[in-house]
């Protein structure tokens, strides 16, 4: 590990020569409605988005605020937010390139019901209601797969809620690092690396716990050798005994 483990992540927000059209119609192809049309119509699809670039601790917007605009992740990671009325600030999700987040009055939401918050350097696409009515219009495909992606996006709700419910927190937290690594992972001669700006309240956050809970959890994962942690990154090292803890 040397000493990539006390070096913090380095934080670029990504410019126009990086966000090329190329990632750009990449990524929008994967986003789950757009992901069964061809290339000639992702590259009709890709003009109607405008691209902006934020610095990792940006809003991108705030939640209450009409929802004008449907987002993806291009490069960089998004962290989603619910502010509760005590005041506090809980993370829902993290959010990996060929994501998609927001909405637009058209798919039943008038405001954003959550925060997002650029969590590294980013670049984002951004359509407004007129461009995406006019690809609805065009791509009657993606209109089914949007009802198809909302009933899935219930279903995970209606899962995590259960998590958080009856799960124990060793478990909750195993799932998050599992998922993590799935989204942000690097394949290392030691395991898989998770370089992200990413805090034990965050952890708590989306594991519904207290930060000295996770805190708890994530010490006994290290003892254990599950996982070695720094700065601003962990390092799954054990995957199939986290996937074992999931499993119990």
């Amino acid at each position: 590990m040397g000493k990539r483990k006390t070096t913090p992540l380095k934080d670029h927000a990504p410019d126009g020569h990086h966000c090329t059209l190329e990632l750009k119609t990449t990524k929008l192809g994967m986003v789950s409605f757009f992901r069964d049309l061809k290339q000639d119509e992702l590259d009709q699809i890709v003009k109607r988005f405008s691209a902006n670039h934020y610095q990792a601790g940006d809003e991108i917007y705030y939640q209450g605020e009409p929802a004008r605009y449907l987002r993806v992740v291009v490069e960089g990671a998004v962290k989603l937010l619910e502010y509760t009325e005590e005041g506090k600030d809980v993370v829902l999700d993290i959010l990996n390139p060929g994501s998609y987040f927001g909405s637009l009055k058209l798919l039943g939401s008038d405001v954003y019901t959550e925060s997002a918050v650029a969590q590294s350097g980013s670049c984002i696409l951004s359509i407004g209601l007129k461009d995406f009515r006019e690809i609805l219009q065009g791509f009657p495909s993606v209109g089914i797969a949007i009802l198809d992606t909302s009933a899935e996006k219930l279903r995970s709700s209606q899962e995590h809620i259960k998590q958080l419910t009856t799960e124990p927190v060793e478990t909750r937290i195993a799932n998050i690092l599992l998922t993590l690594s799935e989204k942000f992972g690097e394949n290392k001669e030691e395991g898989t690396l998770i370089q992200l700006p990413f805090s034990r309240k965050d952890l708590a956050d989306m594991a519904g716990t207290t930060t000295e809970s996770a805190s708890r959890v994530m010490s006994n994962f290290q003892k254990e050798g599950i996982i070695d942690t720094g700065r601003q990154w962990v390092e799954v090292e054990d995957i199939e005994q986290l996937k074992a803890i999931i499993q119990k």
